[in-house]
């Protein structure tokens, strides 16, 4: 599935409830369903600064594909990390440098979270697209 393509299908699954509670439950069965990340991976490297909660992400590339793996230790915040490894792993670092996350804004995301949860979001984004960059420079 393309990046678009996996944002769409978020949209949908989030469009069909109205009540910001149902997508508060949906978000934490997103995290629910995230596989726990290894501990070999809960490193002081791969922890996102700029995050209320602890967010770990590691990046993998291989045969031009990074593939992104996450974990926090908030409910909410592991179901955001869920929805960004849906969206963003599996792709090139072109691809994930050139996408518009737009179903931040058509769920409604960003206006139901506290300003320290935007925040740490954002930085989130951020790292995984400082990974896509540095595997496209070096070029692996």
């Amino acid at each position: 599935m393309t990046i678009n393509e996996e944002q769409n299908r978020i949209i949908e699954e989030f469009s069909v409830f109205d009540d910001w509670m149902d997508k508060y439950a949906l978000l934490i069965d997103l995290g629910n369903s995230l596989s726990s990340l290894d501990e070999k991976y809960k490193t002081e490297s791969n922890l996102i600064a700029g995050c209320q909660s602890r967010v770990w992400l590691q990046a993998d590339y291989e045969d031009g594909i990074i593939t992104f793996q996450g974990e926090s230790d908030a409910v909410i915040v592991r179901g955001i990390v869920s929805m960004l490894i849906t969206i963003l792993s599996g792709h090139t670092p072109k691809e994930i440098l050139d996408a518009d996350l737009y179903f931040i804004e058509r769920i409604g995301l960003k206006e139901h979270l506290s300003p320290t949860r935007s925040n740490g979001l954002v930085a989130m984004v951020k790292q995984m697209r400082m990974y896509a960059l540095a595997f496209q420079v070096k070029g692996v």
